[in-house]
């Protein structure tokens, strides 16, 4: 049975947040309660595997948790007789074992974890490269490296999916944005105290950009053909193409 989120409300002293092993036993009951349209992200990504799938090609999932993404995409392609090999990369080796877990269950096998720091990476030639709500916990100043990096790894024709958490330019609409994402929390269950304890541990731990932001860093990587696809208040997906 999945595990409840309560971090928040039974760890008072609980101070930046880090994905170790408290985060980890309660991570999809926190995705599931803490992203907006979570689902419908997964639904967008099966769409766009649809449309650019390639035999024998890599898929990659950049910041892959506990796994869900791999194991909907696996199951998508089984569902149409197709199958792809995965590649899993998180710094969080908490994280990991629970991907390990779920990979196990849903018996997939074509599929290699690899726990590092994603700037370490030496990607392979790569069909698809997906990276959900992980880019904005690095860095600024190093993230035009790690997007350079992952265009010259795509085929052409090859695609990058990016979801983050975003922030607006004027400071009034963004606090607007904040606070009606906090509503969203609070409708799923979430305490006001919860919501501002982890508010206060993510600061200067996830650093959001603006959407222009975004879209400037694809298009300084190489990716002339990019685009927001998906948003909701403070929450957006993009798509680059090779």
């Amino acid at each position: 049975m999945e595990k409840k989120d309560k971090i928040f409300l039974d760890h008072p002293r609980f101070h930046k947040f880090v994905f170790n092993d408290q985060v980890a036993s309660v991570f999809d009951d926190m995705v599931a309660r803490s992203i907006p349209f979570y689902d419908e992200i997964h639904a967008i990504i099966l769409d766009l595997i649809d449309q650019f799938y390639v035999k024998n090609r890599l898929i990659y999932d950049l910041g892959c948790s506990t796994g869900t993404t791999i194991s909907l995409i696996d199951r998508h392609l089984k569902n149409q007789k197709k199958s792809a090999h995965f590649i899993g990369v998180d710094n969080s080796q908490s994280m990991l074992e629970k991907c390990h877990e779920k990979i196990k269950k849903n018996k997939i096998q074509t599929v290699t974890l690899t726990c590092d720091d994603i700037l370490n990476l030496k990607f392979q030639p790569a069909q698809i490269i997906i990276m959900n709500y992980t880019l904005q916990f690095i860095d600024p100043k190093k993230r035009q490296l790690i997007m350079g990096r992952i265009y010259k790894a795509l085929h052409p024709g090859g695609i990058f999916i990016l979801s983050e958490k975003i922030k607006s330019k004027d400071q009034t609409v963004n606090h607007l944005l904040i606070d009606l994402y906090h509503d969203f929390k609070k409708r799923n269950g979430y305490s006001a105290l919860e919501i501002a304890r982890k508010r206060d541990a993510l600061l200067n731990v996830l650093i959001p950009l603006e959407a222009k932001q975004q879209l400037q860093l694809l298009q300084k990587s190489g990716f002339k053909k990019s685009e927001e696809i998906f948003r909701w208040y403070n929450f957006a997906c993009f798509i680059g193409i090779k």
